[in-house]
C-alpha cells in the first residue's frame, strides 16, 4: 500500500487524528480565527491590492491534468534527486521568517515537523531563533538555509560559513527583497515585528554583527535593532556580485525570485546551481507574473544545465503535480504550513505536510502515472488554449 492509500486508512480507521483541516481554505480561515489579526495578516496577506497572490492560486486551474486509464500505478515512488541528494518527496518547507509570532517555538517547531515528515526544511535569515539551533531540532535531515544578503558584506558571509558549518546542505539567496513591498495591511497595522526583535535571531548571534555594535543586545536591545533596519537589504547587488557568495562556500546556491526567463539564462552564465520560480507569494510585486506562468519558459531557458524549482501558489497535491509536469524538480509550500504551525505547532507542521504528500501521491497515481520522473507537459492541458 503507498503513502496515500496509508494515510487514508488511518485516518478512516481512526487509527490518526486530523487536528487540522485537510481543506487549505478551512485551514486558513480557522488560522484567522486563532490568530490576532497583526501575525495573522503578516503572513497571510500581500502586496498592494494582493492581485497576485490570488493569481498565483488562480492560475493552476488553467492548467488541466489528462489521466491516463489501464496503467499499474500500485507501487509509487515519490522520490527526487537534488544536488546529489535524495528527497523523498519533490516538496520543501519555504523559507518563512519571524515563524514566533504564530507559535512560541517558531522554526523550531517547524523544523522538527519537517524532519518527522523527511521534508528539507529551508531556514530563513530572518528567523527568531539562531540557524544554529534550527539545525540542531533537524539533527541529519536534509536542511538549506535562506540568505537575505545583507548591505554588510560580512555579515553576509558571516551567515553563509556559519551555515555551512552548522551542517545544512544548500544556500538559497533571495534575490526578490532588497527592500520590502508596500504590504497595505501592515501598515495599517503599523506593524513589523523585527522591531520587536522578532525575526533578528541569526543577527543577535552573529558575531559580525555583535561586533558593530557598541554594546551587547542584552544592554542595549534599541541600537541592535537599529542596526539591522539599516543592514537588512541590499538594492545595489548585481549579477557580477553572485562570486563573492560563491566564494564563501562550497555549497550549492540556489536563486529564488526569478521569473524572467533571461534571468534564469543570467543565473547559468555565473554560475549559480539551481532557481527558485517565486513571486514570495504575492508579497514583494503587487501584479506579477503567477510564478506558475512563468515556470515553463524558465524550464526551457535553463535547457536542464541546473535544477528549477517553483513555490508561489502551491496549496493541494494536484498543485504539485502540475508543477512538476511543467518542468520544477521540487516544489516549496509556505503558508499553509504557517497555518499548520500556528494552530497545532510541530504536530501542525506534520499534518500539513503529510495532507499534501498523501494528495499528491494519489492524484499522481490517479492521474496514471507511477513515478515522479514520468510526470510531464504532455500529461495537462490549457483550458481553452
Amino acid at each position: 500500500m503507498s503513502y496515500g492509500n496509508q494515510v487514508q486508512a488511518k485516518v478512516y480507521q481512526q487509527m490518526e487524528e486530523n487536528i487540522i483541516p485537510p481543506s487549505f481554505e478551512q485551514l486558513e480561515a480557522k488560522a484567522e480565527e486563532f490568530l490576532d489579526a497583526k501575525p495573522y495578516d503578516y503572513v497571510a496577506a500581500s502586496a498592494g491590492a494582493e492581485v497576485t497572490v490570488r493569481q498565483n492560486n488562480q492560475s493552476f486551474d488553467k492548467w488541466q491534468i489528462i489521466p491516463r486509464m489501464f496503467r499499474d500505478t500500485s507501487e509509487r515512488d515519490l522520490s527526487v534527486e537534488l544536488f546529489g541528494n535524495k528527497l523523498s518527496y519533490p516538496l520543501l518547507c519555504a523559507p518563512i521568517g519571524v515563524q514566533s509570532i504564530v507559535h512560541p517555538e517558531g522554526e523550531l517547531a517547524s523544523a522538527r515537523g519537517a524532519a518527522a515528515m523527511d521534508v528539507p526544511f529551508i531556514a530563513s535569515t530572518a528567523s527568531t531563533y539562531s540557524l544554529e539551533k534550527t539545525a540542531e531540532e533537524m539533527g541529519e535531515k536534509d536542511k538549506w538555509f535562506q540568505l537575505y544578503w545583507s548591505s554588510d558584506l560580512e555579515i553576509a558571509a558571516s551567515m553563509v560559513k556559519r551555515a555551512e558549518k552548522a551542517g545544512y546542505s544548500a544556500i538559497v539567496i533571495t534575490l526578490d527583497t532588497p527592500m520590502m513591498g508596500w504590504r497595505e495591511k501592515d501598515i495599517d497595522h503599523a506593524y513589523l515585528p523585527f522591531l520587536q526583535a522578532e525575526g533578528i535571531g541569526n543577527y543577535l548571534s552573529d558575531p559580525v554583527f555583535l561586533s558593530r555594535l557598541d554594546k551587547s543586545p542584552q544592554e542595549d536591545m534599541r541600537s541592535a535593532i537599529m542596526l539591522w533596519s539599516q543592514i537588512f537589504g541590499n538594492p545595489s547587488l548585481t549579477w557580477e556580485d553572485l562570486d563573492f557568495i560563491k566564494a564563501q562556500t562550497s555549497l550549492p546556491i540556489v536563486l529564488k525570485g526569478i521569473l524572467h526567463p533571461d534571468d534564469a539564462r543570467l543565473a547559468v552564465q555565473h554560475g549559480a546551481d539551481g532557481v527558485i520560480v517565486s513571486n514570495h507569494g504575492g508579497r514583494q510585486v503587487d501584479g506579477a507574473i503567477p510564478a506558475i506562468d512563468a515556470l515553463p519558459e524558465i524550464v526551457d531557458a535553463v535547457e536542464d544545465n541546473i535544477p528549477v524549482l517553483m513555490d508561489s501558489g502551491i496549496r493541494r497535491g494536484s498543485d504539485i503535480v502540475k508543477a512538476v509536469a511543467l518542468g520544477a524538480k521540487a516544489v516549496l509550500v509556505g503558508r499553509p504550513y504557517m497555518y499548520g504551525l500556528a494552530l497545532a505547532g510541530e504536530k501542525g507542521v506534520q499534518q500539513v505536510l503529510r495532507n499534501l504528500i498523501a494528495d499528491f501521491d494519489l492524484t499522481m497515481a490517479l492521474s496514471g502515472k507511477k513515478s515522479v520522473r514520468e510526470l510531464n507537459r504532455g500529461m495537462l492541458k490549457i483550458q481553452n488554449g
